[in-house]
């Protein structure tokens, strides 16, 4: 899409967002939502009562301030008692402290409530995000998982602080307001009310709007959130190929959607208060204009004029507030039921009931005509069968999409096969917990990753509860001893999870010691050895022979010269297994296999 960079389109009126929408939202379960909230927020529901009893007291401080201001002008007009006058006046001194004091209190606790609940909620979908499958990471972007995680949280965090206090308070005091009202006098009661029926006609006309603008918002938000995490993940091939500017007028589309329904829904939310404002000022106008008409003839005091005028005020600055709140829980409401979107996601668990913890295997693996699709009609693997024996070195070559990575996945149980087997020592995986398989699983990566911690840290991700000797044992074994030694801090210094400050091999080298430490039956090794200079692919060789020895070991080989003492080879194209063997039986049948080893030979011997 072309750009449009004129000077002048910043200051534009963004289009109207049923221009560019198109089909509006459907309105979100409000009501499902927050009860949903309230089933986090209960767990101290003792709290929220207090905060509820404070409320309803401030709320009464609040009304009968405006009443005894009311009866100090009447009883000043009638009787110029100055005694009489320091003492009312310091009843309403002591009446606003207690209101000012109620307040506060209540801020405080709501505030604690309302941290608690965010808490429990942002564990739960953190602790939800690990169970999900892999098939649901494939299918998010990472930017906008984080985006729920941290502004759609907080959106609720702020709502919660504040939003129900506000609220509460409002409802009491109009409640409040109208019954004194009623009692003072009927007539001015029913002249300040006329303007109720004008004031939700406006409301109901904004927040029919709102409500789907918030909702834009929010996932625009998310948008440019993922976007931002993806090119700040990839700023390295962005200025490699010289995107720089292609990602910057991408970005600016996506700015600019957020801008647009940014803008239109603090417009129409921004009309609340200009539509409150004026009535307040039309019903004050009207209470001054009668009440001075009834005072004169005497159907009411002045002190009661007095006392209306603060009133109609207080009446319609809670209905302000109730209004301006609707938007706020519109907006957290969204958030909230992103979240909860989330959390509603199956979660990866064992399918029945006669799954059973594993505590050691032999390392036999079977696949029987195991077929897989990540989508419908789009096979991946078609009708594989193969046989490991414990021990055996197994490698898995082929070209790109064959299906090498979609094995070790089926393997690794983060997806289950749509037909046929796959045994591990005679027992179907599906019926072995995930957890217990996968702890007796070790995997290198080609890219390994780091977590931001120290060396000693990352090395122990292997074995949680291992030692710091043990930790080294294992660095020393996996080769990787020396050149930790040498950093600033030894094992103690801290790693990026980019790899900055040590080598591509030097990462390498680190994972093999995470996984000798993890001490696998199973042995999973995606090309550890590619893009490593001469030298430190002795070590990683050396490494990986010391890790592989005695252990069932799965092969993920894109130069067929480091697999040729494998002691079974998986030739895979377009997910079937058309060969297997050992390296020189392939080469004697004079396939597929052999067709690409000669390739390569050829290209190092041009090199």
């Amino acid at each position: 899409m072309a750009i449009n960079h004129n000077k002048n389109n910043q200051t534009q009126r963004p289009p109207h967002p049923h221009m560019r929408l198109g089909k509006r939202p459907k309105v979100k379960d409000v009501r499902g939502t927050i009860k949903r909230i309230w089933s986090y927020m209960k767990k101290d529901k003792g709290l929220f009562i207090l905060v509820l009893f404070l409320v309803l007291l401030s709320s009464a401080f609040a009304l009968l301030g405006p009443f005894l201001l009311g009866v100090t002008v009447d009883k000043l007009i009638e009787e110029f008692n100055t005694s009489a006058l320091l003492v009312m006046l310091s009843i309403l001194v002591g009446i606003y402290i207690l209101h000012a004091t109620t307040e506060w209190t209540q801020n405080f606790i709501m505030i604690d409530v309302a941290q608690r609940t965010v808490f429990a909620m942002r564990k739960k979908l953190f602790s939800h995000l690990q169970m999900l499958p892999m098939a649901f990471f494939q299918k998010r972007q990472h930017g906008e998982l984080m985006s729920r995680l941290t502004n759609d949280m907080e959106n609720v965090s702020r709502t919660l602080n504040t939003s129900v206090i506000q609220v509460a308070t409002s409802l009491l005091t109009i409640t409040g307001t109208i019954i004194v009202m009623l009692w003072l006098s009927p007539l001015l009661t029913v002249l300040t009310l006329a303007i109720v029926p004008i004031m939700f006609g406006g409301l109901k006309w904004i927040t029919n709007r709102t409500g789907v603008y918030f909702k834009e918002q929010q996932k625009n938000l998310g948008d440019v959130n993922s976007y931002i995490e993806e090119t700040l993940s990839g700023h390295k091939i962005i200025k490699t190929f010289s995107q720089e500017n292609r990602v910057i007028d991408e970005f600016d589309e996506k700015n600019k959607a957020l801008r647009d329904s940014g803008y239109w829904a603090q417009t129409y939310s921004g009309f609340i208060p200009k539509l409150m404002n004026m009535l307040n000022n039309v019903s004050f106008t009207i209470i001054v204009g009668v009440g001075g008409i009834l005072a004169i003839n005497d159907i009411v005091s002045i002190g009661v004029i007095v006392t209306f005028t603060t009133y109609s005020r207080q009446f319609t600055r809670p209905l302000n507030d109730l209004a301006n709140q609707f938007n706020v829980i519109l907006s957290a409401v969204a958030g909230a039921e992103r979240v909860f979107n989330i959390m509603d996601e199956e979660k990866e668990t064992d399918e029945g009931r006669k799954e059973e913890a594993i505590k050691s295997i032999k390392g036999e693996v079977t696949f029987k005509g195991v077929s897989f699709a990540y989508e419908e009609a789009q096979d991946t693997l078609l009708d594989v069968s193969f046989r490991a024996s414990p021990g055996e070195t197994v490698a898995l070559v082929g070209p790109t999409g064959a299906g090498k990575t979609t094995i070790i996945s089926l393997l690794s149980r983060f997806y289950d096969a749509q037909s046929g087997e796959i045994l591990i020592d005679g027992k179907n995986i599906k019926s072995i917990t995930r957890d217990s398989l996968r702890a007796q699983m070790g995997v290198v990566l080609q890219d390994s990753f780091l977590f931001e911690t120290t060396v000693r840290e990352n090395i122990r991700y292997g074995n949680l509860h291992a030692s710091d000797l043990e930790v080294e044992k294992a660095a020393i074994a996996a080769n990787a001893h020396d050149f930790i030694s040498k950093l600033p801090n030894g094992y103690d210094t801290i790693l990026y999870s980019d790899g900055r400050g040590i080598s591509h091999g030097q990462r390498q080298l680190i994972s093999i010691a995470r996984a000798m430490l993890a001490n696998p039956a199973l042995l999973i090794l995606d090309e550890a050895t590619s893009s490593i200079d001469t030298i430190t692919e002795m070590k990683i060789n050396e490494a990986l022979a010391k890790l592989m020895e005695g252990r069932t070991s799965f092969v993920i080989a894109h130069r067929l010269n480091t697999i040729q003492r494998a002691d079974l080879i998986l030739v895979l194209k377009e997910g079937e297994l058309i060969e297997q063997g050992t390296h020189d039986e392939l080469l004697t049948r004079n396939g597929f296999y052999a067709d690409l080893f000669h390739t390569q030979q050829s290209k190092q011997n041009v090199l």
